[in-house]
């Protein structure tokens, strides 16, 4: 068993889309989350969390979440180099920040 069975059968089926908010983006109405990209739950060889990214990028999910702090900045890395040689660009939603020091919300603003 791989990590991408099960995906080419419904590689054809295009997968609904709607609003991001008040982004104005349409994307997949399922996202992936790339926490486990970054090797915060096990290690995950690079050529599974391509085989992951690739599989639902295939699939038609044009959403996916990361954070700095998954992996240490490595699920934004692999987001990258599975990015890098296609077309397309999926909405990448990625929180930042969860490593200041110290720690305030009032230090964060639209500038």
């Amino acid at each position: 068993m791989t990590v991408t069975d099960g995906i080419a059968e419904s590689a054809n089926t295009p997968l609904e889309t709607r609003p991001l908010g008040r982004t104005g983006a349409d994307v997949s109405v399922v996202g992936l989350g790339t926490w486990q990209l970054g090797g915060d739950w096990g290690n995950v060889s690079e050529d599974d969390a391509a085989a992951v990214l690739d599989a639902a990028l295939d699939a038609g999910v044009t959403l996916l979440d990361t954070a700095d702090v998954y992996g240490d900045g490595r699920s934004e890395e692999r987001i990258r180099q599975a990015l890098a040689p296609r077309s397309e660009r999926p909405f990448v939603a990625t929180k930042a920040g969860r490593r200041a020091d110290p720690f305030e919300a009032a230090g964060y603003t639209p500038e």
